[in-house]
């Protein structure tokens, strides 16, 4: 297993190359002689190559070299830094642990939020996960007075604006989303299952805005108006994959999205106030203009 020292290696690696767009090994090893990582030493290339392999294999980033044109080293595969993985997101939080690690000096002015990791319950979950066993826990939902146990089958985690879930499959086949945070105990249990070689977890969700999943609401076109600054975040930052941009007038610009139009995503539109405007379906719309009279209604 790699060492902290070594996964900062790696990604100040993919980093270099990447900044560089094309770089001769003998500059590489030169930048490598500067970085507090070689401390005057060139790279030796028996120490890329090793390097190398393992980027590949940890984060399924590229490095190959252009014979063609100098023996350039290069990222060929960039849409593996954009995508929506787990080894994306491993080099993202090493990469900003590498950041923030060089600013200890000036560690009290930088500000960051508090993401719960679930502790040890995303372990053990994914430690069931791994093995195919049940997991038996008790989980209390918000309001209730004592938590309730099950007997479920780990079928996927995933987080969510700061908060890690899990997608468990119960014995008379309904799913259920669980948030870590809110399992007061979870243990792995002695009971195998086998899990439906049909699942897709990315398939299972990409109809969704969060983690709410409900039959009931299947995936249609939305159209959303987005205001002045509002549309900037939108592009980039997307609501969802299926998002367009149709649109672009002098103040607004409208986008398309079909997905579920389910009760997180009603809450999010309702978060932008004016900011944000539904103009299809109307039912949406009508919903989410309820909710805004609604809230008018508390302060009067």
């Amino acid at each position: 297993m790699a060492t902290t020292t070594q996964y900062r290696e790696f990604i100040w690696l993919i980093e270099t190359i990447k900044r560089a767009r094309r770089i001769t090994f003998a500059e590489l090893s030169q930048k490598w002689a500067e970085s507090d990582f070689g401390g005057g030493i060139p790279l030796s290339r028996t120490t890329f190559n090793r390097h190398r392999d393992a980027v590949l294999d940890m984060f399924g980033i590229i490095i190959d070299c252009d014979r063609r044109n100098g023996y350039t080293y290069y990222i060929a595969n960039p849409e593996a830094l954009e995508e929506n993985t787990v080894q994306n997101w491993m080099f993202s939080t090493i990469s900003v642990g590498n950041i923030l690690s060089e600013g200890l000096s000036v560690q009290n002015r930088i500000l960051l939020e508090n993401v719960p990791s679930g502790g040890s319950h995303l372990q053990t979950v994914i430690k069931a996960m791994k093995e195919s066993v049940m997991i038996s826990a008790e989980y209390r939902r918000y309001g209730a007075a004592e938590p309730k146990k099950f007997l479920m089958m780990p079928y996927c985690v995933k987080l969510f604006r700061q908060r890690w879930y899990a997608l468990c499959r119960h014995r008379n086949g309904f799913f259920g989303v669980f948030s870590l945070d809110r399992f007061v105990r979870v243990e792995v249990s002695e009971q195998h299952f086998d899990i439906d070689p049909d699942f897709d977890a990315a398939e299972y969700f990409s109809e969704c805005f969060g983690i709410v999943s409900e039959v009931n609401a299947p995936a249609e076109r939305i159209v959303l108006r987005a205001y002045d600054s509002e549309r900037y975040f939108l592009r980039d930052l997307p609501l969802h994959h299926t998002q367009r941009e149709i649109a672009t007038e002098d103040d607004y610009s409208d986008f398309e999205i079909f997905m579920r139009p389910t009760f997180d995503f009603s809450s999010h539109l309702l978060s932008r106030g004016i900011m944000l405007k539904v103009i299809e379906p109307q039912w949406l719309a009508d919903e989410v203009r309820d909710m805004h009279l609604q809230a008018m209604e508390m302060y009067e």
